[in-house]
């Protein structure tokens, strides 16, 4: 298919799955990402920073050409998306009959429409500046070979500049030039997230491109400086790249695999020489706090990192309770097991201003203080209410007011002092 002498093509994952199905006999995984890239001659060179993507861009062209022309095709939503002239388009469209469906059934498509262009990083680890280019300089703009793949919509050709197919066979994966994790750090956690899904491998040559990159430390922000002086890729990106390798793939697989390849020091370097996270992040499984959250937790400064990634606000409230109760903890010195403390004081200590449930559940996970008494009040004595209602003490002549919350902290005292420790 072409459009006004537009080059079109699908691109990026879509691609590597149909040849790794087809050619290489892997399980099907279905058209997760389903991307489209539009070639326009006409536009070479223009800077896409400066054009509105709902009223320049080839994609958005694209889409509204589809929405006045296309036969048993309906547009149901066009959204652009940011100065890089993406447009997400939802279709809707009937279903042959030959497909065994009933007559008149229909289904929705999601697919992502983005104007070829080239790209360049000023600074490394900062957003690159964008112009509208070729197919060809898209294709070159990606993380790996195996992702530089694109099919000709109009021919079905197969484009490979980068020999991706080859790495398919061989399931490794190539990062296209030398200065690839300079210019992009998140590259490294992409390849644990491929590695985990894929089973692939990191080229011997990425591999060095790591090391050196990490060793080199090319990008202006260092350990210490501010956290929102961070380059994005050290920062948003980063932070959105973990969340998907926590929340899509196989993670126990991916950050082994980052770890070993150096990659946590993007993070932290106390996660980078940790050896207790996936002990941290299976129980925090089991406590159903999030991965990411006691990811962070074993990082030298939880909070500073937390900034920097701008993760959730709930997950940076998260930590910083944590910490508050680790300072707590120290003043306690409590062991596991210990007697002394009764399940009501417990209570009053896990129950004060300042901590959360949440902050116990890390520090379950963290194993940084006595389990049998936090598990308890986190299961059971924190739901535990008085022996007494309000309205029964108010009955038994308890005046409304202080008195009657004095009585009723007496009554739930009461109660779980008769709670085994």
């Amino acid at each position: 298919m072409a459009a006004g002498g537009k080059r079109i093509a699908l691109v990026g994952g879509a691609v590597r799955d149909l040849l790794l199905h087809h050619q290489h006999l892997d399980q099907w995984r279905g058209l997760v990402d389903l991307d489209l890239v539009i070639e326009d001659p006409l536009a070479f060179g223009a800077h896409l920073a400066k054009t509105r993507p709902e009223k320049s861009s080839p994609a958005w062209k694209l889409v509204e050409r589809l929405s006045r022309t296309s036969k048993g095709v309906v547009v149901r939503a066009a959204r652009p998306h940011g100065q890089y002239g993406t447009v997400e388009m939802e279709l809707e469209f009937d279903l042959p009959s030959t497909l065994g469906v009933p007559q008149g059934s229909s289904t929705r498509l999601v697919l992502d429409v983005a104007s070829a262009r080239s790209e360049h990083y000023p600074v490394p680890a900062e957003n690159p500046v964008v112009r509208l280019g070729a197919l060809v300089d898209d294709l070159a703009r990606r993380d790996f070979t195996i992702n530089a793949m694109a099919i000709d919509i109009a021919t079905g050709t197969v484009l490979d500049p980068h020999n991706g197919e080859a790495d398919l066979a061989d399931r490794i994966l190539r990062l296209l030039h030398p200065k690839s994790l300079q210019d992009d750090p998140t590259r490294l956690l992409r390849a644990a997230r491929y590695a985990a899904r894929l089973g692939f491998e990191l080229a011997p040559e990425s591999l060095a491109q790591a090391a050196s990159t990490l060793a080199d430390w090319p990008w202006p922000w260092r350990f210490g400086d501010p956290p929102e002086r961070a380059p994005a890729g050290l920062g948003t990106r980063l932070g959105r790249e973990m969340e998907l390798l926590l929340e899509r793939e196989n993670w126990l697989v991916g950050l082994a695999y980052l770890q070993a390849w150096g990659g946590l020091l993007l993070f932290d370097p106390l996660l980078q020489v940790d050896r207790f996270w996936k002990r941290r992040l299976n129980r925090a499984t089991r406590l159903r706090l999030p991965l990411m959250v006691a990811l962070l937790a074993g990082a030298e400064d939880p909070l500073a990192l937390a900034e920097r990634l701008q993760l959730p606000h709930r997950y940076q409230l998260m930590l910083h309770h944590f910490a508050e109760f680790r300072l707590r903890m120290a003043g306690w010195t409590m062991q596991d097991g210990d007697a002394s403390l009764t399940p009501w004081q417990w209570c009053q200590r896990l129950e004060a201003p300042g901590l959360s449930p949440e902050a116990v559940a890390l520090a379950l996970a963290c194993e940084v203080a006595p389990r049998r008494p936090l598990l308890r009040w986190l299961l059971r004595w924190r739901h535990l209410g008085p022996d007494h209602s309000a309205q029964q003490l108010m009955d038994a002549g308890v005046p409304k007011g202080p008195e009657l919350g004095r009585e009723l902290k007496r009554s739930r005292q009461g109660r779980l002092e008769r709670e085994r420790p």
